[in-house]
């Protein structure tokens, strides 16, 4: 069973603003959301396959200076042909650890966003943090510079868990976090969180997601272990050391928290995000929406122009080549108009919302039913989907067979 899998609300109740469009999706699809990837950790967790290091910490500047450069050069890029300036909905500042940068580093970052990109108004700019590697005048100040939401990898609120984790905070410094985020004006905050973790019982579970409650964030994230290749819990799991929770008490641990949060009033819409009406991560969307984004600093990828591409992933050279004035582009793939519908309608159906059709075809010009053609026949007969007022998405039954839907969506 996926985590996709465990989820069986048989009726979804989403908010208008989810529901609806904001702007047309010709509108949207000239926008280029940015992602700048910052790869400094003090240590790295022990599931991580992320592209982050640790003991690099003295990078940290020459390694901003490349990112700023790249960021005016992905902006050159990025203009349209009467050289206006690439309009950006949002902006996140992942990795990595984010807030080992310091104020004036973040808030050089974001001015080069906005001078390389037309950057909206009202954009949400997110950036990732570990609560141990917060305090209250560094949060004051990456708010000043215009960090208007938090995202803060907590994973648990047991002592243990973390130390399993190999997180370098405590579950005290996580209250400590949010309580100084919002000393700080932080109004949009996202804590993350983990299950299926070794020796975690449902339990423990059931305290941190209570624990979660109480400091009331606006958004969470909620994420089941996937012990990755070339980690150490990789190592672990194959000597015996430890074992991840199987599948079955994963699926009751989703079950359990998605209907401990639909009953806190949060909205999951999508399948690890859950969000207080209006707080869902524009950002977030923009992948599941198959829209437009630029990826910048090492290992960052890309969706833009009909082209899908990726930099360099180590920190030296990526600054090596930042200094020769190019761009660290080390792969590169066209995406043609099959290959582009099939990824809308598969993202599309992996979130709550389901695939709007009508914008399927204002934006393809053809109507979904001829691109999918019969493939989807036996899974309609069957039960897995559901159509309402212009809308496909996946059934109860559904949810729990995803993958027979979307493996009939693959370009063929």
């Amino acid at each position: 069973m996926t985590l996709m899998e465990t989820n069986t609300q048989s009726k979804l109740q989403l908010p208008p603003s989810l529901l609806q469009a904001t702007e047309p999706i010709q509108d949207l699809l000239e926008t280029a959301s940015l992602y700048l990837h910052i790869p400094f950790c003090h240590t790295r967790c022990h599931y991580c396959d992320f592209n982050t290091f640790a003991g690099i910490l003295p990078l940290r500047e020459p390694y901003v200076r490349a990112l700023l450069q790249e960021i005016e050069m992905a902006g050159t890029m990025a203009r349209h042909e009467d050289g206006r300036k690439r309009r950006s909905r949002t902006i996140f500042l992942g990795g990595g650890t984010p807030s080992l940068l310091n104020v004036n580093q973040i808030t050089r970052l974001l001015q080069a966003c906005f001078q390389s990109f037309a950057v909206d108004v009202d954009a949400e700019i997110t950036m990732e943090a570990n609560p141990g590697t917060l305090n209250q005048e560094q949060l004051s100040g990456i708010r000043k510079a215009g960090i208007n939401r938090l995202s803060m990898g907590a994973q648990s609120f047991d002592a243990q868990l973390l130390k399993t984790l190999g997180r370098i905070h405590t579950p005290k410094e996580i209250v400590q976090a949010v309580q100084y985020a919002r000393a700080a004006g932080f109004t949009s905050i996202n804590v993350d969180f983990m299950f299926g973790l070794p020796g975690q019982t449902m339990q423990h579970w059931q305290e941190t997601l209570e624990r979660a409650l109480e400091l009331r964030p606006e958004h969470l994230s909620l994420y089941s272990l996937i012990v990755e290749e070339g980690t150490p819990f990789q190592d672990w799991v194959n000597d015996g050391s430890i074992t991840p929770g199987d599948e079955d008490l994963c699926a009751d641990m989703y079950e359990y928290a998605d209907e401990l949060l639909r009953q806190a009033g949060y909205v999951n819409y999508e399948i690890s995000n859950w969000s207080l009406p209006g707080y869902h991560s524009r950002h977030n969307l923009t992948y599941w929406q198959n829209l437009p984004y630029i990826g910048m600093g090492t290992g960052a990828a890309s969706s833009f122009a009909g082209r899908r591409f990726s930099n360099e992933r180590e920190p030296a050279e990526y600054i090596k080549i930042i200094k020769t004035h190019r761009l660290p582009t080390v792969e590169s793939e066209e995406v043609g108009p099959a290959q582009a519908m099939s990824e809308t309608a598969f993202l599309g159906l992996r979130t709550a919302m389901g695939l709007h059709l009508p914008t399927f075809e204002e934006r393809f010009g053809i109507p979904f039913s001829r691109f999918v053609g019969d493939r989807l026949q036996l899974v309609e007969e069957a039960g897995l989907l559901e159509h309402e007022d212009g809308w496909l998405r996946l059934s109860a039954r559904g949810r729990l067979l995803g993958n027979e839907v979307f493996l009939r969506l693959l370009p063929e």
